[in-house]
């Protein structure tokens, strides 16, 4: 039988099955379902240790680079002025929250923070940002989630006799700034194992760190409350997609278990509750797929204060309040977004379609800064090549934020442009998958051409196919809601640890659209066996109809509806089989 492929706004891709790449599977896995331990072999995991999630199994608080000078600058400020100057993000609103929430359980008495407005102030501890905190008259700045890049504004903080303490985990440049003590797994002198906490789990060591600190001078249960904000912890590593490393699940599944117990911040109840999330059955995919959004929404559209207040707040009916209104900003987000996401597959529409740069560009005038990085992932899945989207930041200046795909570094890819190109870059920064950059309006053409160039040259042997890697297909047997269940506790997934995907053939038996463009199914596994649901996404229109045999590449979920549950495929390709 052969494929046939369908005429789809997302093309059918390559469908391959994920490599193992041990000969065997180890001994020590063998008390796993032979199919869950070749998904954890295809993993990388090779000994039951690996799973260990327990905090026994966390990484030193002490084996962080910095974390001690940190402490020592804290302790010094414990009855002083403390600012502490969040982020935008998820990652920078939940380790704003931390911080906050810790040193005032520490005892620390004056601690406010301060988040830039995005369309204001733009990313960081800017000079701008800093004249701001002035006024406030701090004598130390805890920057969280940023901070590593900003050169001048350190350098005016120092002048105006305020110390800068960094906390940060984004990839540092060629020159670091002059802060009283810096903390950020990713610089080049570090010797912590794990380079993937996201900016709440470097804040995570830095207060753990403290709180012990405490604890040996008399703070009694002083090095226990870090722990308590673990579900802080796991939402910011999830929601900002950093790779989901042993380090990063252990701090994920201690917040997920205590979210699950209901010992979390009345802020993430509220907007799990409000979602339709069972605080009992949540999973690390609830976090990025139902809170992260509606958290990211304020820093997106408006400011993200409301989303910093929400999280910091103790009283339930304040936390349901500010909820609701997040849930209102993401559902204005959402329009947005779907205009700008019509508007930038015409952009791309336009260009040849067996020719398409090796990184897309796309610019238009009317878009929302605040969501092009959801534009770039949009684009970036159409099209199976990096992608930056740009928005005008402020008169003759654009704002770009960039998504890669596997094997592409996009902020190498930003760095060796502004290198071969002078001038052609205001300023940028980021991750391998993600990052952001500012550029004159008149040099766009330019650089979305330098930018193809320098991407041949750098990753001559890059993959713009989009290929599907799957866990192979799933016995009829396996397709039932206990391997569902089974599934759904193995994780935590995410980033570099993704959830399982596996391809098969079916028997469409039924098939209708349900909401604007979902294609909900009853499917048949050709191998025999019962009939169970299937649901694609996004993945239907007016003409579409499937007859005969098709191929699913899918994954095997748990659906919950009055109270009874069912296994479910989550279907991301559906394609015709011809025979």
């Amino acid at each position: 039988m052969t494929l046939k492929k369908q005429n789809m706004e997302n093309r059918t891709r390559p469908v391959r099955r994920r490599r193992i790449t041990q000969d065997t599977l180890g001994d020590s896995l063998a008390n796993f379902s032979p199919i869950l331990a070749r998904i954890y072999t295809a993993r990388g995991i090779s000994a039951s240790s690996d799973l260990d999630n327990s905090l026994r199994s966390l990484l030193p608080i002490s084996s962080l680079d910095g974390v001690d000078q940190g402490v020592e600058l804290l302790l010094a400020h414990k009855d002083k002025r403390i600012l502490v100057v969040g982020d935008f993000d998820a990652d920078g609103a939940t380790s704003t929250a931390l911080v906050m929430r810790c040193l005032r359980d520490f005892g620390f008495a004056h601690v406010e923070y301060l988040v830039p407005n995005r369309f204001e102030y733009g990313y960081g501890l800017t000079p701008e940002i800093v004249a701001v905190a002035k006024q406030r008259s701090p004598e130390l700045l805890i920057t969280v989630d940023n901070g590593v890049s900003s050169l001048d504004g350190v350098a005016l903080a120092n002048e105006l006799g305020m110390q800068v303490l960094i906390t940060d985990h984004h990839l540092p440049g060629s020159e670091l700034p002059a802060a009283a003590a810096m903390i950020n797994p990713n610089l080049a002198d570090s010797r912590f194992p794990s380079k993937h906490l996201a900016g709440v789990g470097v804040a995570f060591y830095l207060m753990a760190a403290l709180g012990r600190a405490l604890q040996e001078q008399g703070v009694k249960d002083a090095a226990r409350i870090p722990a308590r904000y673990l579900d802080l912890v796991a939402l910011g590593t999830v929601a900002d997609v950093v790779s989901l490393d042993q380090n990063n699940r252990i701090l994920v599944t201690q917040g997920l278990e205590r979210i699950r117990s209901a010992q979390c911040v009345p802020g993430i109840k509220a907007l799990l509750q409000l979602a339709n999330r069972s605080l009992q059955r949540i999973v690390s995919t609830d976090l990025g797929f139902a809170v992260g959004p509606r958290l990211n929404a304020a820093g997106r559209l408006e400011d993200m204060s409301i989303g910093i207040e929400c999280l910091l707040t103790d009283d339930a009916a304040e936390a349901e309040r500010m909820a609701a209104v997040l849930d209102q900003i993401n559902n204005d987000r959402r329009e947005i977004e779907m205009r700008m996401r019509d508007e930038a597959f015409a952009y791309v529409d336009k260009m040849p379609k067996n020719n398409l740069p090796e990184c897309i560009c796309v610019y238009d005038a009317s878009w929302h800064q605040g969501v092009v990085g959801l534009i770039a992932s949009k684009v970036r899945e159409r099209c199976d090549r990096p992608v930056i989207a740009f928005a005008e930041e402020q008169p003759g200046m654009l704002k770009g934020s960039a998504r890669s795909i596997s094997g592409v570094h996009i902020r190498d890819l930003l760095e060796r442009v502004a290198t071969r190109n002078p001038g052609l870059i205001d300023k940028f920064g980021g991750h391998a998958m993600a990052a952001g950059l500012s550029l004159a309006t008149d040099n766009f053409k330019t650089f979305a051409k330098a930018a193809a160039v320098e991407l041949v040259h750098l990753y001559p042997d890059a993959d713009f196919s989009g290929t599907m890697l799957t866990d192979g297909a799933l016995p009829a047997d396996s397709l039932t809601l206990s391997f569902a269940n089974e599934l759904r506790g193995a994780g935590p997934w995410g980033a570099g640890f993704p959830e399982p995907l596996f391809s098969g053939d079916f028997n469409v038996v039924e098939q209708r659209i349900v909401g604007e463009r979902h294609l909900k199914l009853r499917v048949e596994s050709l191998q025999g066996g019962a009939t169970l649901d299937a649901i694609a996404f996004n993945q239907a229109d007016e003409s579409t109809a499937y007859r005969g045999p098709v191929q699913l590449v899918y994954r095997l979920d748990v659906n919950e509806f009055r109270g009874r549950q069912t296994a479910q495929l989550i279907v991301e390709q559906i394609s015709s089989i011809a025979c």
